[in-house]
């Protein structure tokens, strides 16, 4: 039973996300021959204040901030 987790930051509409998960599906079935059944996708979404690279979080980013 293949278990997918993805971590991305929040702001992606429902829509999004949901092509997400059946594009993930996909994948997993073609290229480890699984039932799609059988296919798990988790999806994290982390605030943008809970996320940084270089000591800057993605939200400062954004903003212009510590560029």
């Amino acid at each position: 039973m293949p278990l997918v987790q993805v971590t991305l930051a929040e702001g992606r509409s429902p829509e999004q996300l949901r092509t997400l998960i059946s594009k993930i599906t996909a994948a997993v079935v073609e290229a480890v021959d699984a039932p799609q059944q059988n296919v798990r996708v988790v999806l994290y979404e982390v605030p943008k204040t809970h996320w940084g690279a270089g000591d800057v979080t993605l939200q400062e980013r954004a903003n212009g901030e510590n560029s």
